[in-house]
């Protein structure tokens, strides 16, 4: 029984680490195809408005990165765990999958809009939305869920190694989503009653909760592609 747990404890860490690879390596591509495409865009802003409107590319750590532009942030973090798919989730009758299982360990890179505001004053309290997330296995085969993003299927998980144009493909959709996703006015029940804590955090430093769908159904807007809701 020992060896047993030793066997499977090995193979597993071993699967793991080679997952989180993986991953990562992409997510370093992720950070270069950032980078150039603020560049680019730059560019073509120069040329059109001058230096009056920038996109800013930040670096922020080995797990995560930020573009700036306009009003918004987008943050692209890669989490340090490794997951699996649940029980119902329709990767499992992928043949790809069903012919080794371990395929379906995949690390993850979410991709979340922010205010720029909520940043340079740091607002805590403030939202942030889940625009995308990419799903990345050992064999870099990847699956992307998010908003106006390129449509996949579950059933083409393993068809498809992600290089440079995918990810070229996924930051500029979310760019785009962006900004056609604006910040509305709060429902006036929402904001009629407001602590002294409050008024005086935002007399401080502008902290009551803002967010571009707070008190709306954020999940109407372009749900989310995949086989479970293609139906």
């Amino acid at each position: 029984m020992l060896e047993q747990i030793v066997s499977e404890l090995k193979d597993k860490a071993l699967l793991k680490a080679n997952v989180y690879d993986q991953c990562l390596d992409i997510f370093n591509q992720l950070k270069d195809v950032l980078s150039e495409t603020s560049n680019d865009l730059n560019d073509m802003l120069e040329d059109q408005c001058g230096r009056k409107v920038r996109i800013e590319y930040r670096d922020r750590g080995r797990f995560e990165a930020e573009l700036k532009f306009a009003d918004d942030v987008l943050v692209f973090s890669m989490h340090t765990d490794i997951f699996q798919f649940d029980r119902d989730h329709s990767i499992w009758k992928n043949p790809y999958v069903k012919e080794d299982r371990s395929r379906a360990y995949c690390g993850v890179i979410n991709v979340y809009n922010f205010l720029s505001d909520s940043m340079k004053y740091n607002r805590e309290e403030d939202l942030g939305y889940l625009v995308a997330r990419i799903f990345v296995n050992k064999d870099k085969c990847f699956l992307v869920e998010g908003k106006r993003q390129k449509k996949q299927a579950v059933s083409t998980f393993g068809k498809y190694t992600l290089g440079r144009e995918e990810l070229v493909s996924m930051v500029q959709s979310a760019i785009h989503y962006c900004l056609s996703f604006d910040l509305l006015v709060p429902p006036f029940d929402l904001m009629k009653v407001v602590s002294v804590n409050q008024i005086n955090a935002k007399i401080e430093s502008a902290k009551i909760r803002t967010g571009k769908r707070m008190g709306y159904q954020y999940n109407s807007d372009d749900v989310l592609n995949s086989d479970n809701n293609e139906n």
